[in-house]
């Protein structure tokens, strides 16, 4: 059967009949309607910020002759938060690895809330392990109940929601996203086969910088989208150009290493500074070992 849309899911979702249910959104996704507000003469709103005022009590301390001296402190800060979420880009290097990939299907499964079958049931996406938006802070009491009022740390000021975030990057390997997740092979393949046309909507990663001598060799074969030329200023002025552009789309953008396939190496014979033992070489080598 042809998946279809419903209220709660991406019209490449799974489709209701082979359902229980339609799951809602997951806590640790959900976007709380209304924001929270504090009502207070140290805390003000306009259109533009949340601005607040706090004193920082403390107490100085002097020792003289055994005599414990103690004299209060008070440091008056006024803190500004802008309400308007800034449009935030998120810059991976390697995007089109496993980290990469599995990062990016995680954010677009929650952004379209895809629901799939794993041989242990039904799964839905969600953000735990978060720690905005999993973890929660203590707010205040109910005076009808006394009771505490807890809620997500993200609810307590605006802050980007990972759902929103604009994808991009580089790497090596000029596979198409949906290609690069399908040869990460990290995700179930049920999750995959409705991700995928919006892994495909992401596009190619731009290309990156490739040096044989500082990457792994098993990396060598899928090295067909680098940067061309070995001139290691060039190279970063190329990257930095790939941000601006990127920046000019949005009001901030973050750059992440995801990770790093390192090179096998020789054992490298050097010096120690001890005599050596009798019989031994009287060199310590060293081998690093490739992460695939």
């Amino acid at each position: 059967m042809a998946p279809y849309p419903t209220a709660n899911s991406s019209g490449l979702n799974t489709p209701e009949s082979e359902l229980e249910s339609v799951l809602p959104v997951h806590p640790t996704a959900a976007r709380r309607p209304n924001p929270i507000v504090v009502q207070s003469e140290q805390t003000a709103y306009s259109d533009e910020y949340i601005t607040s005022s706090f004193t920082n009590r403390g107490a100085a301390v002097t020792v003289t002759d055994g005599q414990y001296l103690v004299t209060p402190t008070a440091q008056q800060y006024e803190l500004q938060t802008a309400r308007k979420v800034a449009k935030t880009g998120l810059m991976m290097v390697g995007w089109g690895g496993n980290n990469g990939t599995t990062l990016s299907a995680t954010i677009l499964a929650n952004r379209h809330n895809i629901v799939w079958h794993t041989k242990s049931g039904v799964q839905q996406p969600n953000y735990i392990g978060s720690l905005l938006r999993a973890s929660t802070v203590r707010l205040g009491s109910d005076p009808s109940t006394g009771k505490d009022v807890h809620v997500p740390v993200s609810d307590v000021l605006p802050m980007v929601h990972p759902n929103d975030l604009v994808l991009g990057g580089w790497d090596i390997s000029g596979a198409r996203m949906d290609e690069a997740m399908k040869r990460a092979q990290v995700l179930d393949w049920d999750l995959q086969r409705q991700v995928m046309p919006h892994m495909a909507a992401l596009g190619k990663p731009l290309p990156s910088i490739y040096y044989p001598d500082f990457t792994a060799t098993n990396q060598e074969a899928r090295a067909d989208h680098a940067i061309p030329g070995k001139d290691k200023q060039a190279n970063l002025e190329h990257l930095r150009a790939d941000a601006s552009k990127a920046k000019h789309r949005l009001d901030r953008a973050f750059v992440s290493w995801t990770e790093h396939p390192m090179l096998h190496s020789h054992p490298c014979p050097r010096p120690t500074r001890s005599a050596p033992r009798p019989g031994a070489s009287g060199v310590v080598c060293c081998t690093y070992t490739a992460r695939p």
